[in-house]
């Protein structure tokens, strides 16, 4: 059994021209992985295609990425949302760009994301907005994320990062 699938593989031609972020504007609330976003629009548009991976934050509320596709089916729901946004933040390059320093760094300095997940969160669960109370359920999967399973998944990114293969069930993973 398989601990990690790259989901690039899973992109189609056309969906990997849709992906024309800058890594030098990358948003800090995206977690580490091959997908990720930098400037991107304020439409509110990415949690339509997939929201179980793409989030609202930053200073104006430009999209992230908070969890990683598992199937090609939310691979292209990730690519839909990048198709969408107008200012074409979206990057699929993540594993060129990532090293096991920045993902230990990240994980190191996640309090600060905990917190402002934590911000937003009390913000829209108190609006009378539809679109900001499902975004406020959004952030209350990424705060359980972030308190479950993510330490796991970063360890296996890691090794796949490492190792450009995937970790078997008896293969030691690395350290955050």
């Amino acid at each position: 059994m398989s601990l990690y699938w790259d989901p690039t593989t899973a992109l189609m031609p056309d969906q990997r021209a849709e992906f024309k972020g800058r890594w030098n504007d990358l948003l800090w609330l995206n977690v580490p992985g091959p997908f990720w976003t930098g400037e991107t629009d304020t439409c509110w548009t990415g949690r339509l295609h997939a929201p179980d991976h793409v989030l609202y934050g930053g200073e104006y509320f430009t999209e992230f990425v908070y969890r990683q596709p598992r199937t090609a089916t939310e691979v292209a729901a990730l690519a839909e949302a990048a198709r969408d946004d107008p200012l074409g933040g979206y990057g699929c390059d993540g594993d060129d760009r990532w090293t096991p320093e920045t993902v230990r760094s990240w994980w190191r300095d996640r309090d600060r994301v905990v917190e402002h997940v934590e911000q937003q969160h009390q913000r829209w669960v108190a609006s009378d907005r539809a679109d900001e109370q499902e975004a406020a359920a959004g952030l209350r999967d990424f705060a359980s994320y972030l308190d479950a399973t993510l330490n796991a998944d970063l360890r296996i990114y890691l090794f796949w990062l490492m190792e450009r293969r995937s970790p078997n069930p008896d293969d030691r993973l690395p350290s955050l």
